[in-house]
């Protein structure tokens, strides 16, 4: 047991869970409602920058995409979008919430290991309700101290984390799969992450390679190599 650590955070989706991966299909299968107006690549651009351009507003998870993708296609159809394809895309929307809960490769197995040693919490932004849903859906719930669902992961907000579970930034480990959200602002605050990668992520969430190359920080290849330092 490393005694340095009383609490670890996990981020949860794309580091419990499948979560990045259902964006891409339905952003796929956005295009081609719309592939009548613009091309795919035109279409994913637009998309993107508008679903950037709502965050203050909508904030992160499948609602705010959905009323993007319902702006977007208003948008390139000139406002002549049919309310079947508005249709159709709100049930893109409704299918990401109600997809099954898949568990990536050695999360129980992590999290038993760890339990009853550290205080495990989940640290996650996103959307409340579909975060909770998640969590419940997934059957990990009994495993956590605490859940903490982040309307933004940056440094204030880390050290809001801090100051409520009572624990000073050292004594934190953050484990997750985004460098922008779940390690880069830990390192800055004087706190400790493990970078466990995604095979997709997110543009919005990508950093340069010198922003990474300049920080001091884990890279596990998996959730199971992450017990090799932690037991």
């Amino acid at each position: 047991m490393n005694k340095k650590y009383k609490v670890i955070a996990f981020d949860a989706d794309d580091t419990l869970w499948v979560n990045e991966t259902y964006f891409r299909e339905a952003e796929k299968g956005f295009a081609k409602l719309l592939s009548s107006y613009e091309t795919e690549n035109k279409i994913d651009q637009e998309l993107f920058k508008l679903e950037i351009e709502n965050l203050d507003l909508y904030g992160y998870g499948v609602k705010g995409f959905m009323l993007s993708m319902v702006e977007c296609a208003l948008q390139l159809s000139n406002y002549k979008i049919s309310p079947k394809i508005i249709h159709h895309i709100l049930q893109i929307g409704k299918d990401m919430l109600e997809k099954p809960i898949e568990l990536l490769d050695g999360v129980e197995e992590v999290l038993q290991a760890l339990q009853g040693k550290y205080r495990l919490i989940v640290a996650t932004k996103g959307d409340l309700l579909d975060q909770e849903r998640k969590l419940k859906k997934s059957g990990l719930l009994d495993y956590f101290h605490h859940i903490e669902v982040m309307s933004e992961k940056k440094e204030q907000d880390y050290l809001k984390l801090v100051k409520h579970l009572d624990i000073t930034p050292s004594e934190l480990l953050m484990i997750g799969n985004s460098l922008k959200s779940d390690v880069l602002p830990l390192i800055n605050i004087g706190s400790n992450a493990i970078h466990v990668p995604f095979h997709t992520t997110w543009a919005h969430e990508k950093v340069s390679e010198q922003d990474a190359a300049d920080s001091n920080y884990r890279t596990a290849k998996s959730l199971k190599e992450v017990l090799s330092v932690l037991l």
